[in-house]
């Protein structure tokens, strides 16, 4: 893993669950999702192309391993690819809030 991958990882990390997310729950610990469409059986997904899913919504009964790809799509009604969208649009618009902030050196 590069250096730059480790930095991204950290990022999804400290966004939290994306679905728990969505569902009014911002921040819960997440563990990192790799996706495996579009790649070869056993392989994973990019580092770029994962997604931070908690315990439950990642392994858990009600989870992605636990139901099954096509299965959580349907109970929450949005796929890997809409979570992965959104999962890119947390990390822009963290990115984003971080971009200038400073120590201010006024004195009120």
């Amino acid at each position: 893993m590069t250096k730059d991958e480790k930095k991204h990882l950290n990022k999804l990390s400290a966004i939290g669950c994306v679905l728990c997310h969505l569902q009014g729950t911002p921040g819960t610990p997440a563990e990192i999702h790799h996706p495996r469409k579009g790649t070869g059986m056993g392989q994973r997904a990019s580092h770029y192309d994962a997604i931070p899913l908690c315990p439950e919504h990642h392994r858990g009964n009600t989870g992605i391993h636990g139901m099954g790809v096509k299965a959580f799509a349907r109970h929450y009604g949005i796929d890997e690819a809409g979570l992965l969208h959104i999962t890119r649009r947390l990390v822009a618009h963290n990115d984003h809030l971080s971009v200038g902030w400073r120590t201010s050196t006024q004195v009120d």
